[in-house]
């Protein structure tokens, strides 16, 4: 019996967190009949909407759903909390979304099928429809991926990924806490340690509803600090 953990994080999604909920949950009650367990989490960081008061009144409905509160600390770092969540809780799986409905649960059975062929099963963005800046953002992470790890990693930040919670435990013991960028570097450590990698195509659409909190003056300053962190996750594997 495999237990898998869907994790989102969520911030200020009020517009979409009742449909996003609707939509994934139904993918754990299908696992469950299948004669494994499965659990959809979602920490919530610091919204300043309604957000995790929609989703503690969705409990009833949802009986898979846990939802999660913290203090706000970014995507990255919620990330990081999230996939910690899961690796305590015994997880064998951990995928990875987000809250903001760009993503299609009908693509992740592929994954969930060939989970045993690879140990990290990661979407690649193709024809997105999320607007130039953030397909901008996406190229020149490629290129600081390959300057600062001298791999090439096909779409380092997609939020869209199952991975073994074993190797992942392995992988996150390299990277900083509070790492904004942090499925960059899991992704970036996952190809440079040659883990075993398989890369599916997906749909990512429009933000589903609400305001996308990131703009490029704050992803330029996310950069700058990646850097540093970059640096210093390079030292943790020569380390070892």
């Amino acid at each position: 019996m495999d237990t898998l953990y869907i994790v989102m994080p969520a911030y200020n999604e009020e517009a979409n967190i009742e449909e996003v909920i609707g939509q994934w949950h139904p993918v754990c009650e299908q696992i469950t009949q299948e004669g494994n367990q499965a659990h959809l989490v979602i920490a919530n960081d610091g919204s300043k909407d309604n957000t995790f008061s929609i989703m503690q009144q969705l409990q009833e409905k949802y009986p898979l759903l846990i939802p999660l509160d913290k203090t706000n600390s970014g995507h990255g770092a919620t990330l990081l909390f999230l996939y910690n969540y899961a690796i305590g809780q015994k997880a064998n799986y951990v995928f990875q979304t987000d809250s903001d409905g760009q993503t299609l649960p009908e693509e992740f059975w592929e994954m969930w099928q060939n989970r045993t062929h690879a140990n990290f099963h990661i979407g690649t963005r193709k024809g997105r429809q999320d607007g130039t800046s953030r397909i901008f953002v996406t190229k020149t992470l490629k290129l600081v991926v390959w300057l600062m790890f001298h791999v090439w990693v096909k779409d380092a930040n997609t939020p869209f990924r199952l991975m073994n919670a074993e190797r992942l435990k392995t992988i996150l013991s390299y990277i900083p806490d509070n790492f904004f960028l942090s499925n960059v570097a899991i992704a970036a450590i996952a190809v440079k340690k040659q883990e075993k990698i398989a890369w599916y195509p997906i749909t990512f659409r429009p933000r589903q509803g609400g305001v996308n909190s990131i703009n490029m003056k704050r992803i330029f300053k996310i950069g700058v600090q990646a850097l540093g962190d970059f640096r210093k996750i390079n030292k943790n594997l020569k380390k070892a």
